[in-house]
């Protein structure tokens, strides 16, 4: 908060949604766009739309999803841990939010921050690392532009480093070695690390982790 004023009202984040029911209320391009992202996290999806684009229609074919192929009405949220509108009828998209407050299920209107519990930041996925952008719903599109930028500077072998990093900690806690946060930063060499992997050499890349933090630990004594 700077000068009294609050910077946003939008707590980052990041939740388990692995077998849990998310409605989305819509069946078009943005609405398939947000099936895909719930599906890439484990969510059981549930579409509401009397039509849907060829690509949702393809997922409820191959059983990923379900499909309701009516209108919206009250009801229909029943049992959900999220929800989604994704139409283009701003009463209908006023009523299922309404419901879901009423239910006290988090709701996000697309394109409607005013209307929403939460936003969906532009997300950079390399595996386990994940990296979010959001602008607090004033400009989805500046998001997705630093999106693209972080693209390129957090490139595939971020994925291996830490992958890489999780190995070494468990075999840290096997040995009941025990480092600080600030002693893992002393020890990252992210420039070192990051060219041994880009050029396959993981077993080096791991030597060298492994020398810093033994080198790190020994100064504590």
């Amino acid at each position: 908060m700077r000068g009294g004023r609050r910077s946003s009202f939008y707590y980052p984040i990041s939740l388990n949604l692995h077998g849990k029911k998310c409605v989305v209320v819509g069946g078009g391009v943005v609405a398939r766009r947000k099936v895909k992202g719930l599906l890439e996290h484990g969510a059981k999806v549930e579409v509401i739309s009397p039509s849907v684009c060829s690509e949702i229609g393809e997922l409820a074919k191959a059983g990923e999803i379900s499909v309701k192929g009516k209108k919206y009405e009250p009801g229909d949220l029943h049992g959900a841990f999220m929800v989604i509108v994704a139409t283009d009828e701003s009463e209908t998209n006023l009523e299922v939010a309404q419901e879901a407050r009423r239910r006290k299920i988090p709701v996000n209107v697309v394109d409607s921050p005013e209307q929403s519990d939460f936003i969906v930041p532009a997300i950079v996925r390399r595996e386990d690392l994940v990296i979010a952008v959001s602008t607090g719903g004033k400009s989805p599109a500046l998001a997705r532009k630093i999106r693209t930028r972080l693209e390129k500077i957090f490139a595939e072998e971020y994925a291996s480093l830490t992958d890489l990093l999780d190995e070494v900690r468990s075999e840290l806690k096997q040995e009941q070695i025990t480092l600080s946060g600030d002693e893992w930063q002393e020890a990252l060499d992210l420039d070192l690390l990051l060219t041994l992997l880009r050029n396959g050499q993981r077993g080096g890349a791991k030597t060298s982790l492994w020398a810093s933090l033994k080198a790190v630990a020994l100064r504590r004594h």
